[in-house]
């Protein structure tokens, strides 16, 4: 044991190696909202208010629904990821399990049930 090197002592007790794929996860889904927040204001912005048929017609379109479908997406995922890291720093052991496991499901149902949304009215 004596002639290991500090880092063959270390291998196993550090993190559990997903550390550094979960950031550059929430920094490319940050910069994708970044970008699809404000598309989104603007696209949906103009016909917020409107009447049923009009809002149909208007996600009809592809860039409009596409858009939001993105920003659902997007959103839901990077929901999921903020609060999973938030749950892991907060709350430990089975607490912390079922908290991420009731988080992850509620994020894509969210997602699934909003992209259903999207595409009822698009189509």
């Amino acid at each position: 044991m004596a002639f290991l090197t500090d880092r063959k002592r270390a291998v196993g007790w550090g993190s559990a190696k997903s550390g550094t794929e979960h950031f550059w996860a929430m920094k490319v889904s940050s910069v994708g909202l970044l970008v699809l927040i404000p598309l989104f204001v603007f696209t949906f912005g103009g016909i917020l208010g409107s009447d049923y048929e009009t809002v149909t017609a208007y996600f009809a379109r592809p860039f409009p629904a596409i858009v939001a479908a993105l920003t659902l997406a997007v959103g839901f995922m990077h929901f999921k990821n903020g609060v999973q890291v938030l749950i892991e720093d907060y709350a430990h052991g089975l607490t912390a399990k079922v908290l991420i496991i009731f988080t992850i499901c509620l994020s894509y149902g969210a997602a699934a049930t909003g992209l259903f949304a999207i595409a009822k009215l698009a189509l």
